[in-house]
This record gives C-alpha cells, structure tokens and sequence, in this order.
C-alpha cells in the first residue's frame, strides 16, 4: 500500500494540481495545464538548430490539447474569417501513394475539407485537430480567442515533463504508438491505420504526457513562435514542433522534443495546426 501510495503522490496528484487551474477562454473549452516558474533544461547536445541549454520561465498555462475543428469554427461563424488556403488555393494534402516526402496541392483544401473535398470533409471529425491552416491563420485565431502560441522553448518545456531524454519517456522510441498518432509505414506507398487513424485522430486518443499533455509527439504538428539560430537574417519561416500522422522514423522523426520544423508562414498543411498558451 505504501507503494501506491507514493507513485500517486509523485504520478498523479503534480498531473491534478496542474489541472486545477482549467479555465475557459472565448469560444474554446480546452483543459490548460499549468506549467511553474523556473529554470528548465532545452535542447541537446550538438544540435546546432536547438542547443542544449537552461531557459527561464515565469509559468505558463498550455492547453492540454490541440485545438479543435470546433473550436474553430467557433471563431469562422463569429467572425467571417476566410483562411490563406481558401484564398489562395494552396493547401498541401496528402493520400497514400505518393513517394516519401511528395505532398499534392489541391486547391478544394481547406479546415473544412482538410484533404480536399474528394477526400471528405471534417463532419464526423469535429473534435480532431484543426488543420490546413497558415501561421497567419493560426495568429487571427489567437487574436480573437485572447490566446497566443508558445514559443519554441515553452513548447519543449510541456513537451518534456521535466525530463531531459529525446522523449519524455527516455531515449527508447519504441514507446511512440502509447503516446502518438504517427505513420508506422514502412514508407507512405500504402495506406496505414495500424494504430486505427491514417489521417488525424480526435485529440486525446493516446496518452498523455506526465503533466498531462496530449498528442506532444504526434497527431499534428503545432506553430511555435520564436527564431534558431539556424534561420537566416530576415527570414520569414516559422516553425513548428511535435511530429504528425505523417510522419514516421524513415522520413521526418520529429516527434520527439528536440527537433523543430521549418514552413512558410502562408502554408497550409492537412498535419499542420496549434496548441495554445493563455495570455497573462
């Protein structure tokens, strides 16, 4: 019994005191968990693009899961807005069949029909993430819902649950498909719903992190705001984190908590969307 009793004092109460402080903002209901103040160890050793370090946080309130079609469609019917892939039909989609890395452009795509409109639109999928949306998109969103992003060191912070390995869980990847919505394919010739979703799953479908973080490493990938040292002077790429239902260990491994990804920031992915962090 004492045992118990201590791995719920050291599992669970810190996952419930975090979400003690759950609260709405306009026109969203996710979960935040609440993330204290202090010194937390980044990045890792010999990645140029994300150095191992020590940052600073004064605390921070992250929403436990990406946000929603819902969610979306909530800030869409208050606000007539009309997303970069509606205007300038150019989201990028995928289907299986395509060689590693090929991504088609339809110009049908977008939130609504994330896979364009041959592919089925968001229906019965209103509580998956939402996606085919520009970082510009992402940022009237957050306008609007008094949110914003986190930046790419708040993201990693979430991310690791105080730990300092690749994954939360330590370095070993074969924990992934407990944790994570990503492509377990070989290669993406064939369709694969080996873990029951090819495309998106409804958030929360996997476990959480330790802090109580769903779909950190897969699922969708989420904008972050911030620079790399990597990035050229007066670029204009943004980036993301976490890995998608895309990707898998043969092309794109980012679903972990150290590498970061590059887009332009008036594409629209179908595994590209964001997570949000309250503003103080």
């Amino acid at each position: 019994m004492k045992t118990f009793l201590k791995y719920c004092l050291q599992h669970i109460t810190p996952v419930l005191l975090m979400l003690a402080g759950v609260n709405a903002v306009k026109g969203q209901s996710p979960a935040f968990v609440h993330v204290p103040a202090g010194e937390y160890r980044v990045g890792k050793k010999d990645y140029p693009m994300n150095p191992l370090r020590t940052v600073h946080t004064n605390g921070f309130d992250i929403a436990a899961t990406e946000l929603t079609n819902t969610d979306f469609e909530k800030f869409v019917q208050a606000t007539g807005y009309i997303t970069d892939a509606e205007r300038l039909k150019n989201a990028l989609v995928f289907e299986p069949g395509l060689r590693e890395f090929r991504w088609l452009e339809d110009s049908t795509a977008y939130w609504r029909y994330p896979n364009g409109i041959s592919r089925g639109d968001i229906t019965s999928k209103m509580n998956h993430p939402v996606t085919c949306i520009s970082y510009r998109d992402a940022i009237a969103y957050c306008q609007w819902a008094g949110v914003r992003l986190p930046t790419l060191d708040e993201w990693e912070i979430a991310s690791r649950a105080g730990a300092s390995t690749t994954y939360f869980w330590g370095d070993d990847l074969s924990q992934i498909s407990t944790y994570a919505n990503v492509w377990h394919g070989r290669d993406h010739l064939n369709a694969d719903s080996s873990d029951q979703y090819m495309y998106t799953a409804p958030v929360a479908s996997f476990k959480p992190n330790p802090w109580g973080l769903y779909d950190i490493y897969g699922n969708i990938f989420e904008f972050c705001e911030g620079r790399v040292s990597t990035d050229e002077k007066n670029s204009r790429v943004v980036h993301a984190r976490g890995g998608s239902w895309w990707c898998s260990k043969n092309s794109c491994s980012f679903f972990n908590s150290v590498d970061i990804g590059r887009v332009k920031r008036g594409a629209s992915f179908s595994n590209l969307g964001l997570r949000v962090v309250k503003k103080q």
